[in-house]
């Protein structure tokens, strides 16, 4: 009797466990099918893989009907959208044809990756194509990257990443041919770069929040300035200044002496609360997370690391995105690159809801820094470079040594109530921000704001 009660006990165990095993792995299909199916054959070869588009409906690739793959009748535009759409080989891990390939596939729960109409769902990319064909051409050959994006929204109509090559006529890239230096990588979302001067606008949220007399104060520049026990140096010296004169001069003095009065715990929880130490998802591809060395650091080292030299990396996307959050108050959407999709159909896919990040600067101190900004383009950058705009930018001249020109960066914010942007432009050794990434940046933003 009693061997017949264990052996009960255990057939129950069994089907319990082949229950709970069960209910996994329906919960995990019905969360994750679309994924698993993106990446198995069918009978037929290949599953059906719709067409990626732009906002505007331009093809950008599609699967013929050889099942070859085609691109956009345009070397340059593909270029120019090569790491948002991808490449044949998937190694562009950024691209749509990897990252989106579930929402490429037409997959439903009912047929699986098998379409009776024969093909995919067509999915519609937030970008515009033509705005990535001004900013490719606008960096001219140069490594780097640009982003711009709708800070309610979260809508990325801008997306760039140099180098890069025509999927249509893939060159064979052999190693060490420094044209196509990390190729494969997409800089604006996977890379971290040494910041500069734009990392200034951080040093500066925590000043304006606990430096009770900043505004009443004034400095000197002399091109050097003593902090701990080294110097920090300026490319000329700024004369006497106030805090809306030294940001607009950048003045590396003035900052590096904040930054030491503040410390490496307040910079520290200011650069993170800024979200430069997060990774973002979006719609699914993590962004790079910046590093910031911020512990243990002499005076001048803290100095050096206050504007944006030192070991400071940053990733575009989240400079982008806390530009974004200063010209939104103190929050801003977290972006996106898919706008829809439409199945064979034409039956468009559910809306989405836009997120939005937390708080990562008091509204106050957003409106502050928001307003020496937009003085740094009257009195600095020239707002007859950006017309039909109310811009606040602050610019970048990274240097990053070994005998090379320094990163130049221009990020910033429209206030336009009807261009709510957010922008960043890097242009790796491209030399000073504000004349190199500057000029990116308004030829881009003419076409964005004023049309083309």
């Amino acid at each position: 009797m009693k061997k017949i009660e264990k052996r009960a006990l255990l057939c129950l165990l069994l089907a319990g466990a082949l229950l709970a095993g069960t209910v996994l792995f329906v919960g995990r299909f019905l969360v994750n099918g679309s994924s698993w199916a993106s990446f198995l054959p069918v009978f037929s070869g290949q599953p059906a893989t719709g067409r990626v588009l732009d906002r505007d409906g331009d093809v950008l690739t599609w699967v013929d009907e050889d099942g070859k793959r085609r691109y956009y009748d345009g070397a340059t535009v593909r270029e120019a959208t090569l790491h948002a759409v991808g490449d044949a080989e998937g190694r562009i891990g950024t691209g749509a044809l990897v990252a989106f390939a579930d929402k490429l596939s037409g997959y439903n729960l009912l047929t699986g990756s098998y379409s009776p109409l024969g093909q995919g769902n067509d999915l519609y990319l937030t970008l515009d194509a033509r705005y990535n064909y001004i900013a490719y051409q606008a960096l001219n050959g140069r490594k780097g990257a640009v982003g711009v994006y709708n800070y309610k929204t979260g809508e990325i109509l801008c997306m760039v990443s140099a180098p890069s090559f025509d999927p249509a006529n893939p060159p064979d890239i052999q190693e060490g041919d420094e044209r196509y230096d990390g190729v494969y990588l997409n800089r604006f979302l996977s890379g971290t770069f040494t910041p500069g001067s734009v990392y200034k606008t951080v040093t500066l949220a925590a000043a304006i929040e606990n430096v009770p007399d900043l505004y009443d104060r004034t400095w000197t520049c002399t091109g050097s300035t003593t902090v701990g026990d080294g110097t920090v140096t300026c490319p000329y010296a700024h004369g006497e200044q106030d805090i809306y004169a030294a940001l607009s001069n950048s003045c590396n003095g003035v900052f590096a002496l904040l930054a030491d009065e503040l410390g490496e715990d307040v910079l520290a929880r200011y650069t993170e609360k800024a979200g430069l130490t997060a990774s973002y998802s979006v719609n699914g591809i993590r962004t790079a997370a910046g590093s910031f060395d911020l512990d243990g650091l002499t005076a001048n080292e803290l100095g050096w690391a206050g504007v944006g030299q030192y070991n400071d990396l940053v990733n575009p996307c989240a400079l982008m995105v806390y530009m974004g959050a200063i010209g939104g108050g103190g929050r801003a959407a977290v972006p996106e690159l898919i706008l829809k999709t439409e199945n064979a159909l034409g039956l468009p896919s559910l809306p989405s809801f836009t997120s939005h990040t937390g708080t990562l600067i008091a509204s106050d101190t957003a409106e502050a820094l928001a307003d020496m900004m937009g003085r740094n383009v009257t009195d600095q950058y020239g707002s007859s470079r950006f017309p039909n705009m109310d811009l606040c930018a602050k610019s970048g001249t990274a240097e990053v040594g070994g005998g090379k020109s320094p990163h130049a960066w221009f990020a910033g914010f429209l206030r336009n109530e009807d261009a709510p942007y957010a922008f960043v432009v890097l242009v790796e050794n491209g030399g000073s921000g504000a004349d190199v990434a500057g000029s990116v940046a308004a030829q881009v933003l003419d076409a964005v704001v004023n049309g083309y």
